[in-house]
């Protein structure tokens, strides 16, 4: 045999075995798992409580609170952001079935100058940063006490006069939610956000039938509502026609949201006790199944929502309250293993440590009991806001230190995007990789993993991005990409040598 052709022969036989032995090194990584929890907070606009911070703020004023806020939740690690869109029958985005609301502009109905949508601008940009944004409606308010100034001439105050009911005399006013008409129109809002916007979820809070305080601690006035329901045959008493009314429109909501986008979630957050007495060491205290009318305990039992998230708004040591305590009882009713993440409230007037220390003990408290749907939702994001906050540092030094992908939601879905293409440019300095995914999900996160030393390292990215760019100095010697869906499910990734 001619020597040069040998010598061809003999690189050739090397390279296949040096591939060979590779790919069978890179086939035995194995690539720890990205922690899953969801990490979200409660963006409230009724009052400014977070977002504007008053009303009528310039457009670019708006919009530059938007930015910090976002900014801010990315930068503690936290993954979604739960924004109130409807806090009073009225709009944070464009709309022609009801008025934009007056925290935005200072006026209701007065549409943004110059015009922007804000709920648009919401998801885009939280998009950008791989953050989920959920739309939080309140589907019964229709008047906050807060609110100043006329009723616009599109407010249901004045389309449908007899849906709403005046309670007591603090400027406070209900839809009646046991009247079809209300339940439709409140339906048809819940969708009409649905159909026209990229939300990742809709979010309803614990107002269903007022707190009796809105009232001035009297019931509430529908006696017409009743009278007439009795009169055409009804017989139910008057506490099971409320619960009634409100199931059917938990159930049609969540109904309609899977009919039209199946990967839209739904997301409750009732108040957190069920009723005194359950469990038994909970005593007396408030009864929102009898007070709120609302049958929190059967809406996760039958699975109407893809998450549940009690308001546990009290310490793990109150003996009457006990976080932990309740957080076991709601677990051994989540009998559809939907993802339950409690809320918590991070209180303003308590001293700073005593809070924060009590807030990541309810975290890692959480993650005991619920160990395979991790996640917590805080209420809001004005605490956590500041720079100093010590809440903020100490999640983010503690059980936040690194980013973690949402738990998934396989009743949903469990079917993963297809495993994406890599392509890798490497020089003197740096490693350029770049990606594709075919099939025809778009993803909405990547995760890049790279092996730098002996431990494998990973970075969560928007969706929208396909290229990265790791410094030769980092020592990498293997990448791999996974692809992430709506429903948080993550593809298989193909581990690539770049040695």
């Amino acid at each position: 045999m001619n020597k040069s052709i040998y010598v061809k022969f003999l690189i050739i036989i090397l390279i296949t075995i040096f591939s060979i032995s590779l790919a069978q090194q890179n086939k035995d990584e194995t690539i720890p798992p990205v922690p899953r929890e969801m990490r979200a907070t409660w963006v409230a606009t009724v009052a400014n409580i977070d977002w504007p911070s008053r009303p009528g703020l310039s457009v670019d004023e708006q919009q530059k609170e938007i930015i910090a806020i976002i900014d801010r939740v990315a930068e503690l690690n936290l993954n979604t952001i739960v924004l109130q869109v409807r806090p009073q029958a009225d709009a944070f985005y464009k709309s022609d079935l009801e008025p934009w609301s007056y925290y935005l502009t200072g006026q209701q109905g007065k549409a943004p100058e110059p015009f922007y949508d804000p709920l648009e601008f919401w998801i885009s940009e939280s998009h950008k940063k791989g953050i989920e944004l959920h739309a939080w409606l309140n589907p019964y308010r229709a008047k906050h006490s807060a609110m100043r100034g006329e009723d616009a001439p599109n407010s249901v105050l004045v389309t449908k006069p007899g849906c709403a009911k005046k309670l007591g005399n603090a400027g406070f006013y209900w839809l009646d939610p046991a009247q079809k008409e209300v339940q439709d129109h409140s339906y048809n809002v819940v969708m009409d956000i649905v159909k026209r916007y990229d939300i990742d979820a809709i979010h309803f809070d614990d107002y269903f039938y007022p707190y009796p305080e809105y009232n001035d601690g009297k019931d509430f006035p529908d006696d017409d509502t009743y009278e007439a329901y009795k009169k055409s045959g009804g017989n139910m008493e008057r506490g099971d026609w409320r619960r009634d009314a409100v199931n059917k429109f938990i159930e049609r909501v969540y109904n309609g949201i899977k009919n039209e986008k199946s990967w839209v979630k739904f997301g409750i957050s009732p108040f957190g006790v069920y009723r005194p007495g359950y469990p038994s060491s909970i005593g007396g205290g408030f009864d929102q199944y009898a007070t709120l009318y609302a049958d929190a305990k059967l809406w996760l039992n039958k699975g109407w929502l893809d998450y549940y998230v009690p308001q546990l708004y009290w310490n793990i040591s109150r003996v009457d309250l006990s976080y932990p305590v309740l957080l076991e009882w709601w677990q051994s009713e989540n009998t559809l293993k939907r993802n339950l993440w409690p809320g918590l409230f991070i209180r303003p007037e308590v001293n700073g440590r005593t809070m924060a220390l009590e807030i990541v003990n309810q975290v890692m408290v959480t993650r005991g009991i619920v160990p395979n749907s991790k996640g917590n939702m805080f209420f809001s994001m004005k605490s956590l806001m500041p720079k100093d906050s010590l809440t903020g540092r100490m999640l983010l030094e503690g059980p936040y230190r690194n980013k973690a992908l949402i738990p998934s939601y396989s009743w949903l879905d469990k079917i993963p995007p297809a495993i994406p293409e890599i392509k890798t440019d490497k020089n003197s300095e740096e490693i350029k990789i770049s990606w594709t995914t075919g099939g025809s999900e778009k993803p909405f996160l990547y995760v890049l993993y790279s092996k730098q030393g002996e431990r494998w390292i990973y970075e969560i990215l928007p969706g929208e991005k396909l290229e990265a760019v790791l410094p030769l100095d980092k020592k990498v010697t293997l990448i791999a990409i996974g692809a992430v869906d709506k429903c948080s499910n993550e593809s298989r990734s193909e581990i690539l040598s770049v040695e």
